[in-house]
C-alpha cells in the first residue's frame, strides 16, 4: 500500500513538473502601449476619417485653418495630425499664419478596451511543496477593441463667430487572440500588419 501511493505521489510530480514546463513567460511590452493598442488606436482614427471621404465643410475650399485640439486622451495628438492631412486632402491649409478660420479638434473619446474570457485552471501555488503550476486554459480569449470618436466646430476669425459643427467621426478596430488546449492560439482581427506574438504555430517551425 505504502509502495503504491509513494508511486501516485512520483507520478503526480513528473506531471506537474511537465505541465509547469509548458509554461511560457512573456513580457508585455517595454513602452507606454503595446504596438498592438497603438495600432488599433491609430487605424480607428483613420478609418473614421476614411468614413467620411465625401464630406464638405461649411467653409470655402483653400481657406487656411487653424486647428485648436481639446479632449482627456493622451493621444489626442495622433488626430490633430490625421485631421490636418485629411484637410490637406480636401483642398484647405492647416497652418496658423494668416488663418481665417480655427477649426476645434474635439476628442470625444479615444483609447482601447480590453475583455477576457477564461476556461480552465487558474494558476496554483503549494504552500507545502515548492511547485507552482502555470495558468492551464482549455480555453481562453483575450479581446481588445481600438475606439475613436471626434467632432469638428468651425470658428470664423478674427470674429470669433460661430460657423458649424461636423457630425462626428466614428470607427472601431478588434484584436482577440485566442487560446485552446493549452498551446494553440489564433488570432482575429481587422489591423493591417499587426505585430506577430509567440504561438504554438512559431513554436513548431
Amino acid at each position: 500500500m505504502r509502495i503504491k501511493i509513494i508511486n501516485t505521489l512520483c507520478l503526480g510530480l513528473v506531471l506537474a513538473g511537465f505541465l509547469a514546463g509548458c509554461s511560457t513567460t512573456q513580457k508585455i511590452t517595454s513602452s507606454a502601449r503595446t504596438a498592438t493598442e497603438q495600432l488599433l488606436i491609430s487605424e480607428a482614427v483613420m478609418r473614421s476619417i476614411a468614413q467620411s471621404s465625401d464630406f464638405s465643410l461649411p467653409i470655402p475650399k483653400g481657406s487656411v485653418v487653424k486647428l485648436d485640439l481639446f479632449g482627456i486622451s493622451g493621444d489626442k495628438d495622433l488626430v490633430k495630425g490625421v485631421v490636418a492631412g485629411w484637410l490637406g486632402q480636401q483642398g484647405y491649409i492647416a497652418q496658423d499664419e494668416s488663418a481665417t478660420y480655427r477649426m476645434n479638434v474635439v476628442v470625444d473619446s479615444l483609447g482601447t478596451e480590453h475583455a477576457n474570457t477564461f476556461f480552465g485552471i487558474p494558476p496554483i501555488s503549494a504552500a507545502l511543496i515548492p511547485i507552482s503550476l502555470p495558468k492551464l486554459s482549455f480555453y481562453e480569449a483575450d479581446l481588445q477593441t481600438g475606439y475613436a470618436r471626434f467632432h469638428l466646430d468651425i470658428f470664423e476669425i478674427p470674429s470669433g463667430r460661430f460657423v458649424g459643427t461636423t457630425a462626428p467621426f466614428i470607427a472601431d478596430t478588434h484584436f482577440n487572440m485566442h487560446t485552446v488546449l493549452f498551446l494553440i492560439k489564433f488570432k482575429r482581427t481587422d489591423l493591417t500588419s499587426p505585430p506577430s506574438v509567440g504561438s504554438f504555430k512559431n513554436m513548431v517551425r
